[in-house]
């Protein structure tokens, strides 16, 4: 049985036993910003859990991709050394909103696996919390498990809570027994040891009390089942395999990785963590990117680019030298894409960013390596024998370097490193991580109306059409959240009503403002949020008399500001249509922000746009416009409008209807956001700026309507003034700009000219300042020049005049910052080298460098820590 086979075995048991099959959510974890990735299956539901939000279903069933790259278990570096550990897996669950308890959740979970699965009861093992007699009995009852079989196991094994507060409760974990040859020794078992002979395959989490901040427990009115099983630890019990990299999950990349290497499989060691930690990670690459995570230096893209680098290097280590992880990903494509469709449509994409970052990568190796010997030379010139463990960490951090890498070259040179002095780098190096990570960004508005959210609160928008409505004041909140009756004159709060008009922010749009009027009392709605896809609040401030629980509120929307939104709304789905025809099919969005004022659109491309692709987008966009197309909506299902082309926007999850707005002939996309009835009521389409916000994600921002109108009179009053200045007409700027950049250039070169000649001059006067060191010859003093290239003319005039030496040229430059230059003669290398003199010298600048042995250069932000610099540097030569 195959692992596809078993994935959808899994599912289509619990569809049968009244569960929605849900489709996977990203890794990217929308409803939990405090995550950094997807990393069960209950992620998703987690508002549903809290009691934040309602679905259709009070059962479900999922096949759930996850991501863990840190953790007791799941530390990187040990994934593709041990049979278990993986970054990228699929946990396969089925969950209970407050429908069934333990009965039903043991007996679905021990038939599937003793009947569909076939799995020998013999082999079959439960823990359970230590208190929980009521599953003890269960267990026994339902499954007809012997008590001999039934482990009681504490609360750290045993017991599962969301957090500090909110739901907990006892869990009950399903083990097989793999055999006694797989035994660590005379005291292994259940709850002694970590080994693999009982290997936890199912944990069922009963989730059945509410925690207080102050620890103490009271049971939920509804309890719940969250239950969840690995699909690569189940599929390798079923194909008979000790280790997971074993099954057809692993094994077709690796024997396409071992192929491409010229090796085999299973005859080095070295060699099998190579191909097993390739194969991990190629899964783990080509799934991030798919959910639109692209390398960079912090957050999700810099865990990308770690396992990208960390895989490159494991394939130098069987010769692979030239960039091959974008011929895994596609593998992987071709593997999944049957799970998982979305692999197949971002293909090429996903194989193009992972073949730039591998040649990106590749260079910065190569210069690690040169930095690594360096600092060899450096170690043997001083008769030391020890790599310092932050500069081990440094290679790690900066260059990728494992430090079984550095150990490797280092133990040929018969030198060692400090690996405690690097594990204690990287220990903190995670705590500043930790402590860094401030979420994925997204608003987290539903938990401060958790309140509301609980007690069912609804209101209905009818804003899709009309601008004013009445609603029933269902509920006040006072500006601290709190619940009030009245909100009297000069005081703020939220405003919530049965029906309103006013689009409370959401998918990207900004929500509306307008006014709200009481019998008793007129507001000012300041801002409109969207708790959860049933409840709308509005911020408000009283100007007059009070509103209260119960009155009816007419609610009116700021006409003009809606309209100004709308035209930004349907621009921006013209827009990404017209950089899907430019650019390519590659290009998704991936965030945008809509107001009156302009529009913002994110979306993943590489390179920079061109004028020239620029220019066409705009043109294909205000084409649209001319073209006056009607602006349909209709209400459908996911399923329908996917079917007819629908775009689904990344990220976001729907509800069993949806609004599909489609452009005829241009776009159509799922969107619930307010838009106009024909393309021509945007007036015209201006494109502001083009830019990039991360790596592999570009930013348009433009403006429509009279924001475009009076973007151009802008330009124009300034192109004016460039006239004026220049006192040219319009069709002459052009080439009067260009005669006067070249003039500019001339007269540059002249004065560089000037100070070439003045330096060389100046370099053979400070002769006379060298001083003479423990027997070393040494010039440090301050340069004039601010120019780099003058500063290296002077040091080669001083280099011909001291054959035996140690020179230094420090000066500030134009913009606030210091240049240095950093010279040591050859016959001083065994005592000196440039790169490592540098390092101290540069530090008292605020700034760093390197360079080859006789000649290295620094850059620093602190021109008043040039003296300290040159005090520094005799010092250095002064110690020997």
């Amino acid at each position: 049985m195959n692992a596809a086979e078993i994935r959808l075995r899994f599912l289509k048991y619990f569809e049968k036993n009244g569960h929605t099959v849900v489709e996977s959510s990203t890794l990217v974890p929308k409803d939990d910003p405090s995550l950094l990735f997807t990393n069960a299956g209950m992620v998703q539901f987690k508002k549903v859990f809290l009691g934040q939000e309602k679905r259709p279903y009070h059962r479900a069933t999922t096949a759930q991709k996850c991501l863990r790259v840190g953790g007791k278990h799941n530390d990187l570096e040990n994934v593709g050394r041990t049979a278990r550990h993986h970054t990228f897996f699929e946990m396969l669950g089925n969950f209970s909103f407050g429908d069934y308890f333990k009965s039903d959740a043991i007996r679905f979970a021990w038939t599937f696996i003793t009947e569909d699965l076939k799995l020998s009861k013999e082999h079959l093992y439960v823990s359970i919390y230590k208190d929980d007699d009521e599953a003890a009995e269960l267990w026994q009852k339902v499954a007809g498990l012997s008590p001999d079989r039934i482990f009681r196991l504490g609360e750290k094994d045993n017991f599962w809570s969301m957090g500090d507060t909110g739901p907990c409760g006892p869990c009950s974990e399903i083990y097989y027994d793999q055999g006694a040859d797989m035994a660590c020794g005379p005291d292994c078992g259940i709850g002694k040891c970590d080994c693999d002979r009982f290997l936890e395959i199912w944990n069922l989490v009963f989730m059945q009390y509410e925690q207080a901040a102050d620890g103490t427990r009271t049971a939920l009115p509804r309890p719940s089942i969250d239950t969840g099983m690995g699909l690569e630890r189940i599929t390798a019990i079923m194909q008979g395999k000790r280790s997971n990299f074993e099954t057809d999950i692993f094994r077709a990349l690796i024997d396409f990785v071992a192929e491409k290497a010229h090796v085999k499989y299973h005859e080095d060691h070295d060699t099998d963590t190579a191909l097993q930690v390739i194969a991990d990670h190629s899964r783990s690459i080509a799934f991030l990117i798919t959910d639109q995570i692209l390398p960079s230096n912090e957050g999700r893209g810099y865990v990308l680019r770690r396992l990208i680098r960390r895989a490159f290097r494991f394939g130098r280590l069987i010769g692979l030298t030239e960039p091959f992880l974008h011929e895994i990903a596609r593998q992987v494509v071709a593997h999944m894409h049957d799970a998982y469709p979305e692999l197949l449509s971002n293909q090429e994409f996903m194989a193009r960013v992972i073949r730039e970052e591998e040649e990106r990568f590749s260079q910065t190796l190569d210069k690690g390596l040169i930095i690594l010997e360096e600092e060899l030379a450096r170690l043997k010139a001083a008769g030391e024998n020890r790599i310092g463990g932050d500069f081990a960490f440094k290679l790690y951090d900066t260059f990728g370097f494992p430090l079984d890498i550095v150990n490797d070259v280092a133990g040929k040179q018969d030198v060692s490193v400090d690996e405690p002095g690097f594990m204690a780098c990287m220990k903190e190096q995670k705590k500043r991580a930790k402590s860094a990570w401030k979420g994925s960004g997204e608003k987290d508005v539903a938990s401060s109306f958790q309140g509301l959210l609980e007690a069912g609160l609804k209101s209905c928008f009818t804003g899709s059409t009309v601008l004013t409505g009445e609603g029933r004041v269902l509920a006040l909140l006072d500006d601290k959240g709190e619940r009030a009756e009245t909100l009297v004159q000069g005081q703020g709060g939220w405003l919530v009503t049965a029906a309103t008009p006013f689009y409370g922010e959401c998918g990207g749009q900004e929500g509306d403002v307008g006014v709200a009027h009481t019998p008793t009392g007129d507001a000012d709605v300041l801002e409109t949020l969207k708790p959860s896809p049933q409840l709308t609040v509005h911020k408000i401030f009283v100007n007059e008399g009070d509103f209260g629980v119960g009155q009816t509120a007419e609610l009116t929307v700021n006409a003009r500001l809606r309209m100004a939104s709308s035209r930004n709304h349907t621009a921006t789905h013209l827009l990404h249509a017209a950089l899907r025809q430019v650019l390519g099919t590659h290009v998704k969005q991936s965030g945008s922000l809509v107001g009156p004022e302009r529009l913002r659109f994110d979306f993943t491309h590489i390179a920079p746009m061109t004028p020239e692709q620029i220019a066409e987008v705009e043109q294909i966009v205000n084409r649209a416009i001319l073209d006056d197309i009607p602006v349909g909506r209709e209400i459908t299902t996911p399923k329908e409008a996917v079917a007819r082309g629908a775009m689904a926007l990344f990220g976001e999850k729907y509800g069993e209807a949806v609004s599909l707005v489609e452009i005829p002939g241009v776009s159509m996309e799922l969107c619930g956001g307010t838009h106009l009835t024909r393309t021509g009521q945007a007036g015209s389409f201006v494109i502001l700026a083009e830019s990039g916000v991360a790596a592999g994600i570009r930013r348009i921002e433009a403006a429509t309507g009279w924001n475009a109108l009076n973007h151009l009179q802008d330009l124009r009053r300034e192109m004016a003034d460039v006239q004026t200045t220049l006192k040219a007409r319009p069709e002459e700027v052009g080439a009067r700009v260009k005669a006067m950049s070249a003039q500019v250039k001339t007269l540059q070169k002249d004065v560089e000219r000037l100070q070439t000649k003045l330096a060389s001059g100046e370099g053979g006067a400070r002769m006379a300042e060298v001083e003479e060191i423990g027997g070393v010859k040494v010039l440090a003093v301050k340069a004039e020049t601010a120019s780099i290239k003058s500063l290296r003319d002077q040091m080669d005039a001083l280099k011909s005049k001291l054959p035996s030496g140690v020179a230094m040229l420090i000066a500030p430059t134009d913009d606030g910052k210091v240049s240095v230059l950093l010279y040591v003669s050859k016959d001083l290398h065994k005592k000196f080298t440039a790169p490592a003199l540098i390092r101290d010298v540069a530090a008292c600048v605020g700034g760093g460098g390197g360079g080859r042995p006789d000649l290295a250069q620094a850059g620093g932000s602190d021109p008043e820590g040039m003296d300290k610099a040159i005090a520094t540097l005799k010092e250095l030569v002064a110690k020997g």
